[in-house]
């Protein structure tokens, strides 16, 4: 028997790509789609994957509570998440819930779901933090590393607008972008404050917008206690990941035009300094899937105990 999902908050880019994975996963059904915006529109009229007769809802908290659905997504704006959660601990404490918002990532009695470094810490919990999009491909790039690191590690990100949602914003209008690459927020990111706390080393990222729809890039700056060589390194990221069908070690610098509508996560580029103490790596990863829908999937699958990569392409 399928699994239910709910989702909430599913207007966005995010939630589109939600709908999309779940309706054609072989063990989950959609039970509901939750928007203001488009409640009483019927899905198949905004998501060209969808075939189903399901029309969006505007559920509350304690409808979507009271819906007695196997799992709900909820795909919120920061600091959206709560009443939600709440109306759930009273009426559904059991529902499985994935949060893609930062609310509780820094949570320590949720369970901080990037699989291919936290599946281990996976104990049946029912409330899973889904980590941020950047904030995934910078671990991807430095976890390898750890113990190995001198000093914080410089992270400067590029994504496309689709990361800055579908509100209007300098960030995501085509026109501000054009010809530019647009810096914010370069101190104190929650996504610098997130990776931080997971990994318990230090981290300065400089994020910036570029003119691309999706996808982003992280070059990350890593000083080493030691010298090492390319070898030992590359090495160390093929062992690292060995058997992560979404985490892949190449040789070459990644591309982001290459990782759009991709599931997975390139890491490579690996370039040494000449005394073999400063390490650069980039990672890339599509922002609206494995740094979103992607991982929530992952994280579904994980918690069902059905194979992690079912119903995601790889």
């Amino acid at each position: 028997m399928a699994r239910s999902v709910g989702i909430i908050g599913a207007r966005g880019y995010v939630g589109s790509e939600l709908i999309r994975l779940i309706a054609a996963h072989p063990e989950l059904e959609l039970a509901f789609v939750s928007s203001r915006e488009r409640a009483g529109q019927k899905l198949a009229d905004h998501e060209a994957g969808y075939r189903g007769d399901l029309a969006y809802v505007a559920y509350g908290p304690e409808e979507a509570a009271g819906r007695g659905v196997d799992a709900l997504v909820l795909a919120l704006p920061n600091g959206k998440a709560a009443p939600f959660v709440a109306a759930l601990d009273s009426i559904a404490p059991d529902t499985l819930v994935v949060d893609l918002s930062a609310d509780y990532r820094f949570d320590d009695g949720w369970y901080y779901g990037l699989p291919e470094l936290t599946r281990a810490k996976y104990a049946g919990q029912r409330r899973i933090s889904n980590p941020g999009c950047y904030a995934t491909a910078m671990q991807l790039a430095v976890a390898p590393m750890l113990g190995e690191i001198e000093g914080p590690v410089q992270c400067f990100g590029v994504s496309g607008y689709s990361g800055a949602g579908t509100t209007p914003s300098d960030k995501n209008d085509p026109e501000k972008l054009r010809d530019n690459l647009m810096p914010y927020s370069l101190a104190n990111h929650v996504h610098e404050r997130e990776v931080g706390h997971q990994l318990g080393h230090a981290i300065e990222f400089m994020p910036h917008v570029a003119p691309h729809f999706r996808g982003l890039t992280i070059t990350s700056n890593l000083h080493l206690r030691n010298a090492l060589t390319r070898e030992e390194v590359v090495e160390r990221y093929r062992q690292r990941y060995a058997g992560e069908p979404l985490v892949r070690v190449v040789d070459e610098a990644p591309w982001v035009s290459h990782i759009a509508n991709a599931h997975h996560v390139d890491v490579g580029g690996f370039t040494l300094s000449a005394d073999g103490t400063r390490l650069v790596v980039v990672s890339t990863e599509d922002n609206l899937l494995k740094g979103a829908a992607t991982q929530a999937l992952q994280n579904l699958n994980l918690a069902f105990g059905f194979p992690e990569t079912t119903g995601i392409p790889v």
